[in-house]
Parts: structure tokens; C-alpha cells; sequence
């Protein structure tokens, strides 16, 4: 069963995670560049969106030549290309996953806009099924409660990355632990990693985004 919604910015393939998460995507929306690049690698895209100032009328032309429905939007907006996508994708399911790739390379101040995605009022309801991956990372978003998560298997590496400040935060069992604790700041917990295949974490007010890495 396909189970989530890939929105696929501007990147180069080199930093995509593994191409099996495009089979089990219901959908894929090409944003801006990301359109381009998908097609050129011969994904099926079902929806291209962006101003697109970013290819060539070459490119655009190639990109309406190969994806159905393409709606392209002025250069000066009040919303970025990703966003544009990410509303997109969260009206074409209630429930499945909407998974960000090429949100991270690049330039830092478009990677801070995806990372605070989740935090628009607009965003909020999508936030615990908002996933950013690339080759390296995956960053899942998580409210106030308790969670146990699988440990990815190419991953090493586990971050808890609190983004607000958070009360009775709690790693059960990860190799570093915490206990109750409470987090007065936006702070990164990094470096951490599992035990076993599971880790057990829960936390009673805040935000907190998970990141399963790994070296290059």
C-alpha cells in the first residue's frame, strides 16, 4: 500500500536517499528545479509547482513536455516554492506521510525555512507526518507524548533536537539518557545513538525533531 507523498525540491540526485522511497510514494510533486531534475531521472511526476526561475525555458519546456499538470506562480511571492509544494501534497491525504526531499542541501536560510515548516499555523496539522530526508538524514517531527521509533538501518547516528523549550523530557533507553528533565532553550541533543533496534523517548510539552544520521 502506498503510504506517502514525496515533495521533491531542487537537488542534485546525489543527495536523494535510496530511490525504493519513490516506489512507495502514492504521489510526487516536483518543486521548481526539483521537477526538472526528477523527470530527467526518470521518475514519474504527477505535479509540477514553483516559479521555476531557477531552470531555463529550455528545462521548463522539458518539464511541461513530460509532467501533466504543471502551475507556475510569480517570482515574487509570499510563500517559497517548497511551501507551495508541501500545501499541495498535505491536501492530497489525510493521513499519509509527506516526505520533504531536497530540503537540506544548498542554501542555509531555505534548509531553516523547511526545518520550521511544522510551525506555521497552516503546517500544524501535518507536522507529525512531515519527514525531510537525503542521503545522510531523516528528520521526523514529534508533539508532547510518548513514543518508541525503529532505528533506521543504515543509520548510526540520533539526535534529539529540541525546538522549543520542552518540559519532562525523558530518553529511556538510548545510549546517552535522560530523566524528567526540562529544557529551557532550543537545544540539540547530538550524537546520540540506539541500543538495540528500538529507542523509547516522551517528553510533556514542546516540540521535538528526531534526526537519524550517518557519516558520508
Amino acid at each position: 500500500m502506498k503510504k506517502s507523498v514525496i515533495v521533491l525540491a531542487g537537488s542534485d540526485k546525489s543527495l536523494w536517499p535510496s530511490m525504493d522511497i519513490f516506489d512507495e510514494a502514492s504521489h510526487i510533486i516536483g518543486v521548481d528545479r526539483g521537477a526538472y531534475e526528477g523527470v530527467r531521472h526518470g521518475l514519474s511526476i504527477d505535479m509540477a509547482v514553483g516559479d521555476f526561475d531557477s531552470l531555463s525555458l529550455e528545462e521548463l519546456s522539458y518539464v511541461k513536455e513530460h509532467v501533466e499538470k504543471v502551475t507556475q506562480y510569480p517570482a515574487e511571492k509570499d510563500e517559497t516554492d517548497t511551501e507551495i509544494g508541501i500545501s499541495v501534497a498535505s491536501e492530497l491525504s489525510e493521513d499519509a506521510k509527506i516526505i520533504l526531499i531536497g530540503g537540506t542541501g544548498g542554501r542555509l536560510d531555505h534548509f531553516l525555512a523547511n526545518l520550521w515548516l511544522p510551525f506555521q499555523e497552516r503546517f500544524k496539522t501535518i507536522a507529525t507526518r512531515f519527514v525531510i530526508k537525503d542521503n545522510q538524514n531523516t528528520l521526523s517531527y514529534f508533539l508532547p507524548g510518548d513514543y518508541t521509533i525503529e532505528k533506521e538501518p543504515d543509520k548510526k547516528y540520533l539526535a534529539y533536537v529540541c525546538l522549543t523549550p520542552m518540559t519532562h523530557l525523558s530518553l529511556y533507553d538510548a545510549k546517552y539518557r535522560l530523566d524528567d528533565v526540562d529544557v529551557i532553550q532550543p537545544t540539540s541533543y547530538a550524537s546520540n545513538e540506539f541500543v538495540g533496534k528500538t529507542t523509547r523517548f516522551s517528553f510533556a510539552s514542546g516540540m521535538m525533531c528526531v534526526i537519524q544520521s550517518k557519516d558520508k
